[in-house]
């Protein structure tokens, strides 16, 4: 063997070895047989939070269609959308003014 195959052999080796080196992830983090598991509270988290955007959902929805059905009944009676005191009255007037209980959303 000449001088230049060997040193480049040796050169192969040493690239080979740093390449397996940095392809190995760390073994230093957490493994075993519960590693990865989720616990029951993730789920109640989970559970809590949809019910959540439902709720907000559903709430906006309510709030939306009655605003827009008083803007249209303001709209037809040439009434100002924002003078709600007027709204109001032309809407029992007609007797389509909704007494149900407001939402606290």
């Amino acid at each position: 063997m000449t001088i230049s195959t060997t040193v480049h052999a040796a050169a192969l080796n040493a690239a080979t070895t740093v390449d397996l080196l940095l392809a190995q992830g760390p073994s230093d983090g957490p493994v075993g047989p519960e590693f990865g598991k989720a616990s029951p509270i993730g789920l109640f988290i989970l559970v809590v939070l949809g019910v959540a955007v439902l709720a907000l959902g559903w709430a906006f929805y309510r709030r939306f269609t009655r605003f827009r059905r008083r803007a249209m009944f303001a709209e037809a009676h040439g009434i100002d959308l924002f003078d709600e005191a007027a709204v109001d009255k032309a809407m029992e007037e007609a007797g389509v003014f909704d007494r149900r209980r407001k939402p606290f959303l």
